[in-house]
């Protein structure tokens, strides 16, 4: 069974250090002693590119790992990829990275040699683990510098955290003092260079942006690695859009870019997505829409030409942000987004005031909108009202870590957002349709009746989507 252990603490000690009886922890402990020995060593751009978005690249060669990883953070809290030992780093890895290095070369700029006395101590019973201590001689050398110091770390297990709290006691009575450094690469690291005397606003604007564009250089990764990351990176720049526009009297050129240039940049990326994104989402409706249909109102071949229409439109698609990712402009854009995600180009006096202010005016500007597309019920004009409404939601996202109110206005235009959304969801629907259905009519062995039902469906949900959003906006009021 492979045990899952989570880091309980780093210690710094000299090499005079003795360890406490290991066994006195547990009454009855059996304790487990090995010696493992690691060389390490870390790659990445000159100007350290694949750290300023904390994706680690080492080559390992040891008892324990031997190989190339690669760790790249994510939500789940990190996605770890391996491929065997080779003298440089593999191609597929290299063009995997290929977003974030900017087309500079990789290579080693640290080692890191390991000798580990390891200690396993286990329970009378000896089928689990509890603790795990790692009594690490270490050698490094970046560049001209060489660096040697002892460490230990303890990781546990669930059951184990009582017994590490208490072997913690233990080695900091022996001399042990806790480690100021996270990995032994962070040791030996320059600091990290980060902006200082930024105001409150000013922080919470660069915080904001730099976890879109975390998200836009994670989405790069996943498209490469053939997942599907369409959804979440196209709200990143979706975010990161409404932020240049809301917010963009609070930012300054930056090495001759300016806020609308990459403003239309993202736009022209998103537009990418989108096109992918589209036919995924009316595949899904129509889809479920046939499900709850009778099977004899489904009459001739509607799944299948349903799917390889919108299949037909999603491939060239996919085929046109590929082509995109290895181009120039795309790469000029993840240059940019990497300059400001290191040097934001924020005022750094900016008032929590100044940014609550320009949130309010998005909030006012898609209340107009609003009010003044459900007068028409044009579907252009509830589109508007619905872009309006999602910057409205992500100002308030912004603002939320400086003041009340902001999750009851986050809640109040994401409804909004979504019930527009379900609506202009039923204007591309029903355009796709309506080709479907001329295309249905002239073909041998089709007709366009099932196609009829559907866009008659479409019509009905449009109208409940206004009537929503209109008595949600209506009940808010009051």
């Amino acid at each position: 069974m492979h045990d899952v252990l989570e880091c309980q603490g780093t210690w710094d000690v000299d090499d005079r250090f003795s360890l406490p009886i290991l066994n006195e922890l547990v009454a009855n402990a059996e304790v487990e002693h090995d010696t493992v020995e690691s060389t390490n060593v870390y790659y990445d751009t000159p100007d350290h590119d694949l750290r300023a978005q904390g994706i680690l690249l080492r080559r390992c060669d040891g008892d324990d790992v031997t190989g190339w990883q690669l760790k790249v953070p994510d939500s789940d809290g990190g996605t770890e990829l391996h491929w065997i030992l080779s003298d440089q780093p593999p191609a597929e890895l290299t063009a995997l990275l290929a977003g974030v290095t900017l087309g500079k070369q990789i290579a080693g700029f640290a080692k890191v040699h390991t000798v580990r006395e390891r200690y396993r101590i286990h329970p009378p019973n000896g089928r689990s683990l509890l603790v795990e201590l790692d009594d690490d001689r270490v050698r490094a050398s970046v560049a001209e510098r060489l660096l040697a110091w002892r460490e230990i770390e303890v990781d546990s297990d669930a059951d184990g955290r009582r017994v590490a709290k208490r072997l913690a006691g233990r080695l900091r009575a022996a001399g042990a003092r806790p480690s100021r450094h996270r990995s032994k690469l962070a040791r030996i690291s320059p600091p990290e260079p980060a902006p200082g005397g930024m105001a409150r606003g000013a922080r919470a604007l660069a915080d904001y942006v730099n976890a879109q564009i975390d998200q836009v250089v994670a989405g790069d990764i996943g498209l490469r690695r053939g997942q599907d990351p369409i959804h979440d990176t196209r709200v990143a720049t979706r975010r990161l859009r409404s932020t240049l526009r809301v917010f963009g009297k609070c930012f300054k050129p930056l090495d001759g870019v300016a806020t609308n240039e990459l403003d239309g940049e993202l736009k022209w990326f998103a537009g990418l997505l989108g096109e992918v994104r589209d036919c995924q989402v009316q595949l899904r409706r129509f889809s479920e829409a046939l499900d709850d249909m009778p099977d004899e109102l489904v009459l001739g071949p509607v799944r299948s030409r349903i799917r390889n229409d919108l299949q037909a439109a999603e491939l060239p698609a996919r085929t046109r942000v590929s082509e995109a990712m290895e181009s120039g402009r795309y790469l000029a854009l993840l240059t940019v987004l990497r300059s400001w995600r290191t040097q934001p180009p924020i005022e750094h006096d900016i008032a929590t005031k100044a940014l609550v202010r320009r949130a309010r005016r998005a909030r006012r500007k898609a209340d107009r909108r609003l009010a003044a597309a459900l007068v028409t019920e044009d579907d252009a004009m509830l589109h508007r009202a619905r872009k309006a409404a999602k910057r409205a939601r992500y100002a308030a996202e912004l603002c939320r870590p400086l003041g009340k109110g902001a999750v009851r206005k986050i809640k109040y235009y994401k409804k909004i957002q979504s019930l527009l959304g379900d609506h202009q969801d039923t204007v591309v629907a029903t355009e796709a349709l309506w080709r479907m259905t001329l295309a249905a009519g002239t073909t041998l062995g089709e007709n366009g009746f099932s196609y009829g039902i559907l866009y008659a469906r479409e019509q009905q949900l449009a109208r409940q989507s206004r009537h929503d959003v209109r008595q949600f906006a209506e009940a808010v009021a009051r």
